[in-house]
């Protein structure tokens, strides 16, 4: 008998689930629609051949491709997401794979586009763009296309590259089911002999409990698992990096992350300033560990006691408290900012909020121009959750400004910025309860270890992954193994180093901890925790400090998109990310809130 019980699907009350209906009335029209797009694809091949002909040959292209990118998206977004709130949904699971498979194939159909606007070549078309003026908003597409000219194949390559996408992608495919929808964790034990439900949805509430003998079982229990797995989720791992190589060779980059950074005009310097910022600030990591083990009064600190409770008073905080709390910390960017956002989560159901069996593990926002900016997580009533929470409604506002502003090509924005609005909501939300609740001691520490865990993960585990990523990477373009062993050591050292004196822990569960993220699957992805975080502290600062104008260039930089470059963006809205300044700025928020505690310990 468990003490705590994880729901079914159909136990969670609608106004708690995403709103689905809002895309396809029902299964059978999402069919319907797949089935027609599927039809409509061979009607691109039309155009083949013929971009250079005309100026009004290619905008009716764009508009045709806008069109079916469209119905393309909601296809898409309504299975992944039917899939992610229920990974043992078979059915679910065979809707997605066709999803994606549309997707591929729209993507092989659309192939011949690049290469043959890169052979009319630049000053044809500069001189379309200003003389058409259905082609005016091309004019940044144009200029980053020949920007990546020597990286663009023929228009036969580019086709079996867009077919071999989707068949790519299955190996993270693999790795999710298995982590989140088949491992099968054994129960932790309680102090008092209870046992505790642990699945991906509960792990982070248990680990943020008080209970250490629960919060010992349920992190061995857990990582234990993935332990038990380590060579399938190696050569899992192992096959994304050399994919990664591939496409590198193919395209012809020097690096992989020359490549995966060049997509967005970054250069390397800036993952390299960052990793180096990073390990300059280790010692205010070390004061932190410190300081976590005397407020625990405990000997000696572990990985399980990260997130442990520095004061019995957690608050408990309600879902809808917690929106309440989001829009008051978000008021200084103005009434319709905040509106959007209230409507959001509480009528239109943008958030899938609790736990619920076979739900995938963690929180992400996810849509596309023509949806809702939907959000997917397991809301555990604490101040953590209204963090996450918070987070993702950051990354959801970035998306709904953007659609509402640009055209379908720029509707997305670089993973580089992405992390920035989503932190940026922390930033402001927790400063907000930081300044209403001055005269409570444990709210204000519960608030203060909601943040650390905050930086623990992003401006910690995420630069540290990024090194475990770079130097994983640099192993397979040398074409040296990479066993589940090797990968285990690599991280394990990483953690040491970032660990210093004051933890200790297991290398073996320590050292899997690559396993456990899937963001990996993403090529330097992690990195931008870290980049983001950064930006976002550096732009709240100049917001709750009253800069003149700060608020309206904050806004035009989620209205960007990808308009501009996503360096460039930053820049509109106050923040160069190519110099150090703004990591140096975090890492002084940092050290100003382990000193706070420090001045608590006294």
């Amino acid at each position: 008998m468990t003490q705590q019980s994880v729901p079914l699907r159909h136990e969670i009350p609608e106004k708690y689930k995403w709103n689905a209906e809002s895309l396809f009335a029902s299964k059978a029209a999402w069919e319907a629609e797949l089935n027609r797009l599927g039809d409509a694809l061979p009607a691109l091949a039309a155009f083949e051949g013929r971009l250079g002909e005309r100026p009004q040959v290619l905008a009716h292209l764009m508009d045709v491709m806008d069109v079916l990118s469209s119905r393309l998206s909601k296809v898409v977004v309504y299975a992944s997401l039917s899939y992610a709130v229920d990974l043992r949904d078979q059915e679910a699971a065979a809707a997605m794979a066709r999803a994606r498979d549309l997707a591929g194939r729209f993507r092989a159909a659309q192939a011949f586009v690049d290469p043959e606007l890169l052979s009319m070549g630049e000053a044809k078309l500069r001189a379309w763009i200003g003389h058409e003026p259905a082609l005016a908003s091309m004019t940044h597409y144009v200029d980053d296309l020949f920007r990546q000219q020597r990286h663009v194949r023929s228009a036969e390559v580019e086709q079996v590259l867009g077919l071999l996408a989707d068949p790519f992608r299955g190996i993270a495919s693999t790795a999710d089911a298995l982590t989140d929808a088949d491992l099968r964790f054994a129960p932790a034990r309680a102090t008092d002999g209870a046992e505790i439900e642990v699945t991906q949805g509960t792990l982070n509430r248990i680990l943020a409990g008080p209970d250490r003998e629960a919060r010992r079982t349920a992190y061995e229990h857990y990582t234990d698992q993935f332990l038990a797995f380590k060579n399938t989720l190696a050569t899992a791992l192992s096959t994304s990096l050399k994919q990664n190589v591939f496409q590198m060779r193919v395209r012809r980059y020097e690096s992989t992350l020359d490549m995966a950074l060049s997509r967005h005009n970054v250069p390397t310097e800036v993952f390299h300033n960052l990793i180096a910022t990073f390990r300059k600030h280790l010692p205010i990591w070390h004061r932190y560990w410190a300081v976590r083990r005397k407020m625990l009064g405990i000997d000696t600190l572990q990985p399980y006691d990260v997130w442990a409770p520095l004061t019995d008073r957690q608050p408990q905080v309600p879902f809808e408290q917690a929106i309440d709390w989001i829009v008051r910390g978000l008021a200084p960017m103005g009434e319709a900012y905040v509106r959007v956002l209230r409507r959001g989560a509480l009528e239109q159901r943008w958030v899938d909020v609790y736990p619920n069996q076979g739900k995938s593990a963690g929180a992400f926002s996810s849509g596309r121009q023509g949806t809702f900016p939907f959000i997917v997580m397991s809301y555990n009533d604490n101040l953590f959750s209204m963090s996450t929470l918070a987070h993702e409604l950051g990354h959801s506002m970035h998306s709904y400004l953007t659609w509402q502003t640009q055209p379908y090509l720029y509707a997305d924005y670089a993973l580089f910025v992405a992390e920035v609005a989503s932190n940026f909501h922390q930033a402001m939300v927790r400063d907000y309860l930081l300044r209403t609740h001055a005269d409570d001691p444990a709210f204000e520490i519960a608030v203060i270890e909601e943040a650390m865990s905050n930086f623990h993960r992003y401006f910690f585990i995420m630069p540290t992954l990024a090194r475990f990523e770079l130097e994983a990477h640099r192993r397979a373009e040398r074409g040296q193994g990479l066993s589940a062993d090797s990968m285990i050591d690599l991280m394990a050292d990483l953690f040491a180093e970032g660990y210093g004196d004051e933890m200790a822990f297991d290398r073996n569960r320590v050292g899997i901890t690559w396993a456990t993220f899937g963001h990996l699957y993403i090529d330097y992805y992690v990195y931008q925790y870290a980049t983001g975080i950064s930006g976002a502290n550096a732009l709240a600062r100049r917001i709750l400090d009253g800069t003149p104008g700060a608020v309206d260039a904050y806004l035009s930089f989620l209205k960007a998109g990808s308009s501009v470059y996503a360096l460039d963006a930053l820049k509109m809205a106050g923040v160069d990310l190519t110099t150090p300044e703004a990591v140096e700025v975090t890492f002084g928020v940092l050290d100003g809130l382990v000193a706070r505690l420090e001045g608590m310990n006294r």
